[in-house]
């Protein structure tokens, strides 16, 4: 029987691309997001493509009681969840802290915390009982340097790392892996995101230099979700070539 993948965000960018990774290698896939015709088109594509079965559910991670209803009531044959990927996430603003929006603070708290928080324990129950099961927690560079102005974005970032490690820890019983990836510039909607739709604001953050893509981060995902079941790679922070961490970045001219 074909493994099932639980991916989160997966109407675009990094989410996606995880998403046709794995339906490329036959497993069968759960996917979500907030835009429907989105989700619908893109489980369409990869049924027909790759000959897998694909289930959509269409709701926001910051909906705790969406989450759980959704999670806790799949299908019998859908339980056996063998790998999630909390890929949700966003950043909104980039701004001094003491001009910030407070908004903006709570939408990124509310996705990149509380969602990766509800969806794991949502989905945790079906990997307690099957004794296996491999977790992925997107962060970011942001989760381990902190640059001037993203204080909210780099805070929640500084949370999923510190989650993933307590994750580890807790897990160990369960025999359940752990892996947090932490990303540095990947070219997605990210910054369109950010920048709230100022398309200028957001070639700026890539130009200059050849950013990481959504393809990268997934296929050092499925590596790492391939490895023999007694190897888990807990923690890894890649980037471009051109960039060292979250703060140092090398542009040309």
């Amino acid at each position: 029987m074909n493994k099932i993948v639980l991916i989160t965000g997966t109407t675009s960018g990094i989410g996606k691309a995880c998403a046709e990774k794995f339906a490329a290698a036959k497993y069968n896939l759960i996917i979500t997001g907030r835009r429907k015709e989105r989700l619908d088109k893109l489980s369409d594509d990869l049924e027909t493509q790759h000959g897998i079965h694909v289930l959509s559910l269409c709701f926001d991670v910051q909906n705790k009681e969406a989450v759980f209803s959704n999670i806790t009531n799949l299908p019998t044959e859908w339980q056996g969840i063998d790998i999630l990927v909390n890929n949700a996430g966003l950043a909104l603003g980039r701004d001094n802290f003491d001009t910030a929006d407070l908004q903006d603070w709570e939408t990124m708290i509310d996705t990149n915390v509380k969602g990766l928080l509800y969806v794991t324990r949502a989905v945790l129950s079906f990997m307690i009982n099957r004794k296996q099961g491999h977790i992925f927690n997107i962060g970011s560079v942001a989760g381990k340097d902190v640059y001037e102005k993203g204080n909210a974005y780099c805070g929640s970032k500084f949370a999923v790392d510190a989650l993933s490690k307590g994750m580890r820890i807790d897990l160990l019983p369960h025999n359940i892996k752990v892996t947090a990836v932490h990303p540095g510039a990947v070219e997605t909607e990210f910054s369109i995101v950010r920048f709230k739709g100022d398309q200028d604001k957001a070639d700026a953050t890539y130009k200059g230099m050849v950013p990481l893509t959504g393809s990268d981060i997934a296929d050092i995902i499925f590596y790492c979700a391939t490895l023999p079941p007694h190897v888990c790679i807990n923690d890894l922070v890649v980037t471009p070539t051109q960039q060292a961490n979250g703060i140092y970045i090398h542009k040309n001219n």
